[in-house]
């Protein structure tokens, strides 16, 4: 098993569990306390972005996920 899990969760959130640093665009970490497992927002109704609140069973958001295999990477420009 690697070292950090990410399990999308129907109707729910993005759940990251492990051994991980959660990082805003410029680069700043932002402080989880000793989290070793956190939830993140995927419904955008969240008072916490990027953090789960809870928020997407008052919405009535919905998405089932299903895993699936990705089509290869277009190749780079010039490769």
């Amino acid at each position: 098993m690697a070292a950090t899990r990410i399990t999308v969760m129907n109707n729910g959130s993005i759940r990251v569990e492990g051994d991980f640093e959660l990082v805003d665009q410029s680069g700043m970490a932002f402080g989880l306390a000793g989290r070793e497992r956190i939830s993140l927002c995927r419904c955008g109704q969240s008072a916490k972005k990027p953090f789960c609140d809870g928020a997407h069973k008052a919405c009535g958001f919905e998405s089932l996920i299903e895993a699936q295999e990705l089509a290869p990477p277009a190749p780079k420009p010039g490769a």
